[in-house]
């Protein structure tokens, strides 16, 4: 954005530095012109003097005349040169301020654009941050649950094997039972076959 500034800053910089160079120029211009005046005044007030005098005069006066003419003419030409370098120069100084406008508006343009481009970006950053945070949440959620879930299934694995545990010890002095009531049994059997044979 500072370009235009700095070609625009640029730009009256040189338009000054122009016209100072022609100061002198513009000087010298009235200088010859305040000498003209100056000599035509002087010329009327010596016509208007005693004839004598006048023819005396005449002679000096048309002598300055055409001494102050050249002159003159020199710096008419100087100023003419002048006045088409600085309609040259303002030429150029009015194409470029064109060019520049136009740039100027191009980047206006685009700066808008930009902006609203910038405008839409920024509402979905804000909407993805926004999602993103969800997302963080909701896999800390998931992330508590599954610790959860390891946990208990953990328990129950503790739990299951506890049982299972139980179950064998269970099973065990069952069958240690069931073996002791059978030998139980088949002494009494065996005692009631002997008591038989002695009746």
């Amino acid at each position: 954005m500072a370009n235009w500034r700095d070609d625009y800053y640029a730009a009256l910089g040189v338009r000054d530095e122009r016209e100072k160079a022609n100061i002198g120029l513009y000087d010298a211009y009235r200088t010859g012109a305040l000498a003209t005046a100056r000599q035509q005044v002087q010329s009327s007030e010596a016509a208007a003097a005693p004839s004598s005098s006048a023819t005396s005069k005449r002679g000096a006066t048309t002598g300055q005349q055409q001494d102050a003419g050249k002159p003159l003419h020199e710096v008419l030409a100087a100023v003419r040169a002048d006045l088409t370098a600085a309609q040259r120069s303002r030429s150029e100084l009015q194409d470029r301020l064109t060019r520049t406008t136009e740039e100027l508006e191009k980047l206006k343009k685009k700066t808008q654009q930009d902006g609203r481009r910038i405008t839409a970006l920024e509402g979905e950053r804000h909407h993805l941050q926004l999602r993103l945070r969800d997302r963080d949440e909701e896999l800390r959620g998931k992330a508590k649950l599954l610790d959860s879930v390891q946990d208990e299934l953990a328990s129950l694995n503790l739990q299951l094997n506890m049982a299972e545990e139980r179950s064998s010890r269970l099973q065990r002095e069952n069958q240690e039972l069931i073996d002791r009531w059978m030998a139980h049994k088949g002494k009494e059997a065996e005692a009631m076959n002997e008591a038989s044979k002695f009746s």
